[in-house]
């Protein structure tokens, strides 16, 4: 089961590796245009704090697949961010952890909990209005999506973004393992059987390695206005 929100516009899609950014633009093109933002991610995480919760091998993709039909997650704008409940418990930072995100991107691998989720997203987005950010969202979740981007930076770029993120946060963190583990996560989100990471061949590229996240918001907020000046509420696709 999921919340569902229910607004009218476009579906804007932002896929990329981890540490590219999208997140931040997200939440920002998110405001600037005034839709909902659904991050994907967290409710990978979320089904990944379970899994550690109930001592759940995530290697039992059975067990794993089970979980993520059965829980109950909701994403809660406030104040700019994105508050995540899994079963009514608020798991916003506990979901932030190196652990979990380690966790997180071996069970995304799993094609029944990729479809869980996936069932998921396409319910809470279903109104328009959304924007959502992933690895796949432009190519299997969403790809009849009015607007896509793909989001890229340099590894090195990327690495430093998420050790400043954890270190931010009083995550203690090393550069180095940090570079290796985003190189692994890269390695398993283009390598993996189901909805690998990929650019959809209608994805807008954007290179955000010298880039101001306001640069890029601002070109992103240019094309979807544009985009969204050409539909009507009936000539909207129906995604």
């Amino acid at each position: 089961m999921v919340a569902a929100f229910k607004k009218k516009g476009l579906t804007i899609a932002i896929d990329g590796p981890s540490g590219a950014g999208k997140s931040t633009v997200a939440k920002a093109l998110a405001k600037r245009l005034s839709y909902i933002y659904i991050d994907t991610g967290a409710m990978y995480r979320s089904v990944a704090l379970k899994v550690k919760e109930k001592a759940i091998s995530p290697l039992d993709e059975s067990a794993v697949s089970q979980l993520a039909l059965s829980i109950h997650l909701t994403l809660i704008p406030e104040g700019g961010q994105i508050r995540v409940l899994c079963d009514g418990q608020d798991v916003t930072e506990a979901i932030r952890t190196p652990e979990i995100s380690r966790l997180a991107s071996h069970i995304s691998q799993q094609s029944a909990v990729r479809e869980a989720l996936v069932r998921m997203q396409r319910e809470m987005a279903k109104g328009g209005g959304v924007i959502l950010e992933g690895r796949d969202i432009g190519t299997v979740v969403f790809p009849g999506a009015e607007v896509k981007f793909y989001l890229d930076a340099d590894s090195d770029e990327r690495a430093r973004r998420r050790y400043e993120e954890m270190v931010d946060k009083g995550i203690k963190v090393d550069l180095k393992q940090t570079e290796e583990e985003l190189v692994q996560r890269d390695q398993n989100d283009m390598h993996r059987i189901h909805s690998p990471l990929k650019r959809a061949n209608d994805a807008i590229y954007i290179d955000s390695t010298h880039r101001s996240v306001d640069e890029i918001v601002e070109e992103m907020t240019r094309i979807s206005k544009s985009v969204e000046g050409t539909k009507s509420p009936k000539g909207l696709k129906n995604l």
